[in-house]
């Protein structure tokens, strides 16, 4: 995958949380969604360009032009209308970019203005409130999408506890993110289907009401499972993710943990749980 990190910086954590859970809406699978987006990690004030409170976010598409118009409509759409923020570039050292500000500038209708500071160029877009600032270009650089991991529970509740563990640990880590609702997807799902018309359909035998109709892969008195589903910049972070996932959702309830292997045939990055643990 193609992914870019947007440093988004707002008046408060209010405005800040209002421009992310709008950027990052319908992003869980490109499956069906023009990226997989999610919050990094927040960001003291102190350590933002603009010295306010403000969150990194990924975003991953499967080709640089896909990543483009998706952070280009996304942008424009959540972030411009949102109070306060402003929008920089997270990887300022990529080989490889795409246009932002530079876009985006034209809302403006020619009172637009823009300024280059330490070599990094900024677009200031009159907008209601005052200004709307946003960098010219992002950078862009590969990624890994897909790691994931199964969490197998005796009951719905030990499930949602477990993968509520897993997640929340999982948000203290850099380079990640969990980009389905809550970090976790109970529609897991296989490629193809019987259905010429879809590329994926769900993950039967994962599915305990499924049990005895088809090949299933739950262990015994599993009659829940959850999916988490881990994006990362490199793979050493989904690596790290995907043990910290794993060591914290073991416990009272949970059977087992496995995850979806696909054949082997979505990529060329393979993660054996074993060797994670």
């Amino acid at each position: 995958m193609r992914y870019a990190r947007l440093v988004i910086t707002a008046y408060d954590e209010h405005w800040l949380g209002a421009a992310i859970g709008e950027f990052t809406g319908y992003s869980a699978s490109v499956i069906a969604c023009d990226c997989e987006a999610g919050q990094e990690q927040r960001i003291f004030s102190e350590m933002t360009p603009d010295g306010r409170v403000g969150a990194s976010v990924l975003v991953f598409a499967f080709s640089n032009d896909a990543l483009a118009k998706a952070v280009q409509n996304r942008v424009g759409q959540c972030l411009m209308t949102c109070a306060t923020t402003a929008v920089f570039d997270g990887l300022p050292g990529s080989e490889t970019h795409f246009p932002l500000g530079k876009q985006i500038r034209y809302f403006g209708d020619g009172y637009q203005k823009s300024k280059l500071i330490n070599g990094r160029r900024y677009w200031r877009i009159p907008v209601m409130d005052g200004e709307f600032l946003v960098e010219e270009r992002m950078g862009a650089a590969k990624g890994i999408a897909g790691g994931n991991i199964i969490v197998q529970a005796e009951s719905q509740v030990a499930a949602l506890d477990a993968t509520r563990r897993a997640v929340d640990a999982i948000a203290d880590l850099a380079d990640v993110i969990t980009p389905f609702p809550g970090g976790v997807a109970r529609s897991g799902s296989k490629v193809g289907s019987r259905y010429k018309a879809l590329k994926a359909s769900t993950s039967d035998g994962f599915c305990p009401s499924l049990r005895g109709r088809v090949e299933t892969r739950l262990a015994d008195n599993v009659n829940c499972a959850l999916e988490i589903v881990i994006d990362g910049c490199t793979d050493e972070a989904i690596r790290q993710a995907m043990s910290t996932a794993i060591r914290s959702a073991a416990g009272d309830g949970v059977v087992a943990i496995s995850a979806g292997n696909y054949g082997g045939k979505l990529g060329k990055h393979h993660f054996s749980l074993r060797e994670l643990i």
